[in-house]
């Protein structure tokens, strides 16, 4: 299927900033068995695994304080039932600000262990996703993703590697979904901007994880639709001292990096935009927080951040009308002057989720892996959800119909929405 994208102008530059905002590896597939509560009451649990180390740990804040804010607004209740929420880290030490494989592994087990848990709401990172998505289906237990965009967990599409989606589903039954388009619209909308700034040829490089490759699959695909040259394709380590010899051959106008921040992504770009000073310079959801974009939080020299266009899959206060009075909610709740743009997705995630419950709530008496079952199958269920981020239905993949993502360029170090760019599929 060809996507095509076109800019529409945004009048409102919303300062969607970055807000200053255990287990062990015994393998289990469903807690014992026990009941919700037969009366239609008792206590449920909603797990969140976020990176809270290192580069990603204000991010992962502004998530987490959405998903409380969102449980918070209902009274901490659906009907008769009190929902507890749970926040565990899937970073480590040794592998901060990302999600490392063990951890997120115990933590999807922690859940796996708790007779209450009745929705899991993670991994942030996509290739987190791959190594909690198999444990927890085994157990049913619902999964819903704030800002994962790796088609694989979905789809088998161009980008996919072999054997996705269907190897992270060994029961043959979906129980996850995901409230932001996945990349292959981030690919095509980058690429729609390249070509709308005037690239000829785009100089591409990746950080080798799941989310990187992939999305630098699927820029190379849209490019070649769109008639853009690709040069100089590399992957990058987040262990190199810095990234000069490569940055020395780049010879393209525009410069673009499938990558997160803490990949590294701030050495990146100074050694590109001191190797090539004209080259335009461009960058995905994964490094539009202020960890990358803000000199004074350890992001890129001010010179860098001027030259920046970023792509994520949030808008402004005029597109997202609804979003308005819970970001002023927010910023009095944390004390904060600014919201990091994944804020609004962690209350979304929470929102759905205790939507889909609330749907299910009938059949949430008795066995908890029917109690599961129940709110997978409303999940899956919605349809035209008038929501914080627009309205939009799960589809049977588990994937959102949302398709628009928001251009954000840098002012005073924060990432602050441009105008929106429109998908459209044909």
């Amino acid at each position: 299927m060809r996507i095509r994208l076109y800019a529409v102008a945004g009048c409102a530059a919303l300062a969607l900033g970055i807000a200053a905002c255990g287990g062990d590896d015994e393998e289990s597939t469903g807690g014992d068995g026990g009941d919700t509560g037969a009366s239609g009451g008792g206590t449920l649990v909603i797990y969140s695994s976020l990176p809270l180390q290192g580069t990603s740990k204000e991010q992962s804040e502004a998530v987490i304080n959405g998903e409380k804010l969102a449980l918070e607004e209902v009274g901490g209740k659906v009907g008769n039932y009190t929902i507890e929420y749970k926040s565990l880290d899937d970073s480590t030490a040794q592998n901060p600000g990302t999600a490392d494989e063990g951890q997120t592994a115990q933590n999807a087990r922690q859940a796996v262990r708790d007779d209450k848990a009745i929705a899991y709401l993670g991994e942030f990172n996509s290739g987190g996703t791959k190594v909690s998505l198999p444990i927890l289906n085994q157990a049913g237990i619902p999964q819903i993703s704030p800002s994962n965009t790796y088609g694989g967990l979905t789809t088998d599409e161009p980008g996919a590697e072999p054997g996705e989606p269907d190897k992270y589903y060994p029961t043959g039954t979906r129980h996850y979904a995901r409230v932001v388009p996945r990349d292959k619209i981030q690919g095509a909308a980058l690429v729609a901007i390249m070509k709308e700034d005037g690239c000829t040829a785009a100089t591409l490089w990746d950080d080798k994880s799941t989310y990187g490759a992939g999305l630098a699959r699927n820029i190379e695909q849209s490019a070649e639709a769109a008639g853009l040259t690709i040069e100089n394709r590399e992957g990058t380590d987040k262990s190199a001292p810095n990234y000069r010899s490569i940055a020395s051959k780049i010879q393209s106008d525009c410069f673009v990096w499938a990558g997160v921040t803490g990949e590294n992504g701030v050495q990146v770009y100074k050694d590109v935009a001191a190797a090539a000073p004209d080259a335009k310079l461009y960058g995905p959801d994964g490094v539009t927080e202020e960890a990358f974009t803000n000199p004074k939080k350890g992001g890129v020299p001010a010179s860098v951040g001027a030259k920046l266009k970023l792509t994520v899959a949030t808008l402004g206060v005029d597109e997202l009308p609804k979003a308005a009075p819970i970001l002023e909610k927010f910023k009095a709740k944390y004390n904060v002057e600014s919201v990091d743009p994944y804020a609004i997705y962690g209350y979304e995630t929470m929102a759905l989720a205790l939507d889909a419950i609330k749907r299910a709530e009938a059949d949430l008496g008795g066995d908890i892996k029917d109690a599961r079952a129940a709110v997978i199958e409303q999940l899956y269920a919605t349809v035209d959800r008038d929501s914080v981020i627009g309205t939009y239905s799960i589809d049977e993949n588990g994937d959102t119909t949302l398709s628009d993502y928001g251009l954000y360029v840098v002012k005073d170090g924060i990432p602050t929405f441009e105008k929106k760019i429109v998908a459209e599929e044909g």
